[in-house]
């Protein structure tokens, strides 16, 4: 991070003209202590790269079979998607829509999103309107709930073991692995060095 940026406590509210740092270093508040900022290594490009394994990821989790039930020798394959038609049919219609944003909408939107504002900054050319992205990436993140979704899953899973046997698919392979990505990919992006970027590409 370069010299001569002016920032304002979170905690405290006081302003600093934080000098050069380093990647793995952190600037902290004269006042109270708290971290102003900690550039991360190739914040941009790491973060960029995860996003579009992401949507990789994400486009397999919901073109492949789910979850395989195998009874009496017979297999019955399921989609991602099949499970919210199937309650959207049962009547569950808040529930198969609350379950289709939360695994299906907010995480295409967050990968999106991503990809929209770090590309052109890997270019350095600074995408139109990427701050309101920005900021509406941050509020659609509490929306994406893939490991709840997961859970259930799970606890599913388990009370069907004793009716038949259940047979992984790859997507749900991909699905576990998209969550881990996708948090990886939010981790490792730095405000910080979006906004340089986007300052050194004006």
């Amino acid at each position: 991070m370069t010299a001569s940026h002016i920032m304002a406590c979170h905690d405290c509210d006081l302003l600093h003209r934080l000098p050069a740092v380093a990647d793995g270093m952190t600037a902290s508040c004269c006042r109270c202590g708290a971290a102003l900022a900690k550039p991360k290594r190739d914040s941009v490009e790491r973060s960029l790269a995860l996003a579009v394994a992401g949507l990789v990821l994400l486009v397999l989790a919901n073109s492949f079979p789910f979850l395989g039930f195998k009874i009496q020798g017979q297999v019955r394959e399921t989609l991602l998607l099949t499970g919210i038609q199937e309650l959207y049919l049962q009547d569950m219609r808040l529930v198969a829509i609350l379950v289709l944003i939360t695994t299906v909408l907010a995480p295409l939107a967050q990968l999106l999103a991503l990809v929209y504002i770090l590309l052109p900054l890997k270019l350095n050319r600074p995408a139109p309107g990427m701050f309101q992205v920005f900021r509406w990436l941050r509020t659609i993140e509490p929306w994406s709930m893939m490991e709840v979704f997961m859970v259930g899953i799970l606890v599913s899973v388990v009370k069907l073991a004793k009716m038949a046997q259940i047979v992984p698919g790859i997507a749900s392979f991909c699905f576990m692995a998209l969550i881990f990505v996708l948090a990886a990919c939010l981790s490792s992006l730095d405000p910080y060095v979006v906004w340089e970027r986007w300052e050194e590409g004006r």
